[in-house]
């Protein structure tokens, strides 16, 4: 009984890593169309390219979101393992 119930969650986890990565190639291709826009935007507005700014800090935002999700994950881990250490 218990090997099926972990076989069962294999393959819902493989299932749902298979949608991530099929939906993530959809995502892909608008990469092109953010660089056109920025390209345009700078052309056309020499003194101050307000899109382009805001695109490149939508960028940095984006980046900056797994390190902090992870980061904050680390260090609960941490704190857990330490009480865990601390109550033996």
């Amino acid at each position: 009984m218990h090997l099926n119930i972990i076989h069962f969650d294999m393959k819902r986890w493989l299932a749902t890593i298979a949608l991530l990565l099929f939906s993530a190639i959809t995502v892909y291709a608008q990469c092109p169309m953010c660089k056109a826009a920025l390209t345009m935007n700078r052309e056309h507005s020499k003194n101050k390219p307000t899109v382009g700014n805001g695109i490149n800090k939508g960028i940095l935002m984006l980046l900056a979101t797994p390190y902090i999700l992870l980061g904050t994950a680390g260090i609960f881990f941490y704190r857990y393992k330490r009480k865990q250490k601390n109550a033996c």
